[in-house]
């Protein structure tokens, strides 16, 4: 399936101003960001406004994107988007006047170069990128950008890390590529690493390489941008009384106070404990409280619990 308009996925008209898109993401993040909305369908289409939105809130992907639509990342680098759509604005008069030509699929094909099915000569609108095609090949192209996923664990994300990957190339042969990821990164960031991508020919510059981001799911720590939240369990009088206890960070274990009167769900903030943040304020660190008790109750511990019941007035499913 054709990939959707990321004007459509953001609902912002093709004139929309920078702020008109803001404003259209930030209200498309918090209805589907995947710690708000338990929608199976939410997370993806969380990622795909994302995607929308870190092109259009760029001015030069946004004009890229404008003029070559969604495969403006195959496009190099050196083709100017504004002289290809001035030349699509007034090729539909010249591309009809030609003659000789031959159909293909798609368009018309002559011995002086290809046409789309506009009547455009891609030759001139790409900057002699198809010169030469024939028994001199196609002559000096410069390499596409790829993108590869990356799939980090929290402590890596937190502390930063060192991978090799391995890349395909065009025909079919790989590479290996050692990569360092710094501390602080975050899900969905895009990292650019220059002339990493794929080989240009005729000795022209090799393509960029994108890695996409991915913080694995963890068994104690969930995230939510660069703040991360970790279940904090305690016992029914720790909750009642109050308590210091200890809480594993990625840094380590702190200890967190836990005020008296604490019930299941409550957030306890760490400030700073988070994901680090190189140009900015680290993430925090809530350990939310998850009240527990025995799985078996030794005969003095159920004395003592059937004494509270006995006594207590207190009724969990009446408002206070």
């Amino acid at each position: 399936m054709p990939a959707r308009d990321f004007y459509e996925i953001l609902g912002v008209s093709r004139t929309a101003s920078a702020d008109e898109i803001q404003r259209a993401y930030r209200q498309l993040a918090r209805r589907y960001h995947p710690d708000v909305n338990k929608d199976p369908d939410a997370e993806e289409r969380f990622k795909e406004v994302s995607e929308a939105y870190d092109v259009l809130s760029d001015p030069q992907q946004r004009k890229r994107y404008d003029a070559f639509g969604e495969d403006f990342r195959r496009v190099p680098a050196d083709v100017d988007p504004d002289t290809y759509s001035r030349s699509r604005a007034g090729a539909g008069r010249a591309g009809r006047t030609g003659g000789g030509g031959r159909a293909r699929e798609g368009g018309w094909e002559t011995g002086a170069g290809q046409f789309d099915a506009e009547g455009i000569d891609l030759d001139d609108l790409l900057g002699g990128m198809f010169a030469g095609r024939g028994r001199r090949g196609w002559g000096r192209i410069p390499g596409s950008d790829q993108e590869v996923e990356l799939e980090l664990t929290v402590e890596e994300a937190y502390r930063g890390t060192s991978r090799k990957l391995t890349v395909r190339g065009p025909t079919g042969t790989d590479r290996t590529i050692d990569v360092k990821i710094p501390a602080g990164v975050v899900n969905g960031q895009r990292i650019r690493l220059g002339g990493q991508g794929g080989q240009g020919t005729g000795g022209a510059a090799a393509g960029d390489l994108y890695l996409l981001v991915r913080i694995a799911d963890h068994p104690r720590y969930r995230v939510s941008g660069r703040d991360l939240v970790v279940d904090l369990p305690l016992a029914a009088w720790e909750g009642a009384l109050g308590a210091s206890v200890p809480v594993e960070t990625p840094d380590g274990e702190a200890t967190v106070k836990v005020p008296k009167a604490s019930s299941t769900g409550r957030r306890l903030r760490l400030k700073g404990r988070g994901l680090p943040n190189p140009r900015g304020a680290p993430g925090d660190l809530y350990a939310e409280v998850r009240l527990m008790v025995p799985e078996r109750l030794t005969r003095e511990e159920k004395r003592l619990f059937e004494e509270l019941a006995g006594t207590s007035k207190f009724d969990p499913r009446r408002p206070s």
